[in-house]
């Protein structure tokens, strides 16, 4: 079983036990998120081919929505009493998501490894969902939900980008 996450005390009225729940399930999406948002800068980076500008501007479309993202995420495990943990030696740790590639250069390429990343987020925020609101954390679902549709909106764009022998 896993240890108690330790809280500080909050004026929060959500139950012990859903905060303990919610802040481990805040704490995971944090991190994949973090990893997520490290990716696709890495493919706003390094992306070249002949989509070079409408990726490169796209890319750095998405990883300002996912600073955004983490930070609500963060926010919402600190209002809990939790402390929110996006050090990198928590992310190489604690990542759900396979290492991006860094020999990654055409923009399709890049399109493929960052689609199955958004695809994994997604799924691990509608997990998130259902776990919060089991517990009692309805606000916490509310705003998982509230990334999973951001996150399914970006993944619907970035597989818009692929070929149909490349799509899932």
């Amino acid at each position: 079983m896993a240890k108690a996450a330790k809280t500080h005390t909050t004026r929060n009225d959500v139950p012990s036990n859903a905060k303990q729940v919610s802040i481990g399930v805040l704490q995971a999406c944090l991190v994949d998120t973090i990893d997520l948002y490290n990716a696709t800068r890495q493919a706003h980076w390094n992306v070249k081919g002949p989509h070079f500008g409408e990726l490169h501007k796209l890319f750095e479309e998405f990883y300002n929505a996912l600073q955004e993202s983490t930070d609500d995420l963060a926010e919402r495990i600190v209002q809990l009493g939790g402390t929110a943990n996006g050090v990198t030696q928590t992310l190489a740790a604690s990542t759900r998501l396979p290492p991006y590639p860094t020999d990654v250069y055409a923009g399709m390429d890049h399109v493929v490894q960052l689609a199955d990343r958004y695809a994994m987020v997604g799924k691990a925020l509608r997990e998130g969902i259902d776990t919060t609101d089991e517990a009692g954390d309805a606000d916490t679902a509310d705003l998982l939900t509230e990334q999973s549709r951001a996150a399914d909106k970006m993944l619907w764009m970035i597989e818009a980008h692929l070929p149909q022998d490349k799509a899932p």
